[in-house]
């Protein structure tokens, strides 16, 4: 097997095995309680830029490996800029997320989604920039959207995830240029999701608190799907529709703000990619990036 296939072979049991198959995860646990032997979420925020802040600090739980460690971002998508980039759109060339940075003038990159492995350019849930759609097709059980670039820019923020559940994406689909389909984790009163396809791995996910600010949350030593959404229950500030971007060795964020550099890669999913090797940024096809004005 050439190293083209067989890296190939190990990106599709990555994405199958760490969320390929979580839509039975839709049901709410309304009545959330805390985990036993769990330390407190502690979160000291420091302003990194306009609109910008960050957090790094232990999770209430330790992974098996790594410094169980938490990047956490928030920003406040009224005084930055949000756009979403296509490879499909553009080159037809995937690109680590330093190069789209670099490429496109971008403060903070991160993963637009998952990607479909049989065509590595392709979104696995609804994917739209502008007139572009690199997947037209709406995801079924994906119940989750990322929308950018509101038409009314005087009455939206630039970045909005929505719980479609709670609001159809056909009422805001005329609203917005850009969107990106996900996972919910929670929904729009902030009631957690029970994944039942829980492999640890490493991951980034996006939610609002209750100030509508975007919180960015990436974790590089394996944790579950529902121990994030438990960390999340324990925010200082209530969490409401939470969206998985992405899992394994793919998971990206590139921030650049200022004099702050932060570059933060993945690497383990459970049975699969079983280790804490990768150093270096993954090509993707699809990103969101963020300019601070």
């Amino acid at each position: 097997m050439t190293g083209r296939k067989r890296h190939s072979w190990i990106i599709f049991f990555l994405i199958v095995c760490c969320s390929g198959s979580v839509f039975a995860q839709d049901r709410t646990d309304t009545l959330y309680k805390r985990p036993k032997d769990t330390m407190d979420l502690v979160v000291k925020w420091r302003q990194i830029g306009k609109g910008v802040q960050f957090c790094e600090t232990d999770a209430p739980v330790r992974s098996m490996i790594g410094d169980s460690k938490l990047t956490i971002l928030k920003i406040d998508p009224k005084q930055v800029e949000f756009d979403l980039f296509t490879a499909s759109a553009m080159d037809s060339t995937s690109k680590p997320v330093n190069v789209w940075a670099d490429t496109m003038s971008l403060d903070i990159v991160f993963n637009a989604g998952m990607y479909d492995l049989a065509k590595p350019l392709i979104s696995r849930g609804l994917l739209k920039n502008g007139h572009h759609h690199n997947q037209f097709a709406f995801k079924e059980g994906w119940n989750v959207m990322f929308a950018i670039n509101p038409l009314d820019t005087l009455n939206a923020a630039d970045a909005v995830v929505y719980d479609m559940q709670c609001i159809a994406y056909d009422s805001i689909k005329e609203k917005y240029t850009s969107f990106a389909q996900g996972i919910r984790m929670l929904d729009c009163s902030g009631n957690p999701m029970n994944w039942k396809k829980n492999q640890a791995c490493s991951m980034l996910v996006c939610a609002h608190d209750d100030q509508d600010n975007l919180i960015v949350i990436f974790n590089r030593s394996p944790f579950s799907p529902n121990q994030m959404i438990a960390f999340m229950k324990q925010f200082p500030t209530p969490l409401h529709n939470a969206i998985y971007m992405e899992g394994g060795p793919e998971t990206s964020l590139y921030v650049n703000v200022g004099d702050f550099c932060l570059q933060k890669v993945g690497s383990f999913v459970a049975g699969t990619y079983a280790k804490d090797t990768n150093e270096t940024f993954w090509p993707l096809p699809n990103v969101i990036g963020i300019r601070v004005k």
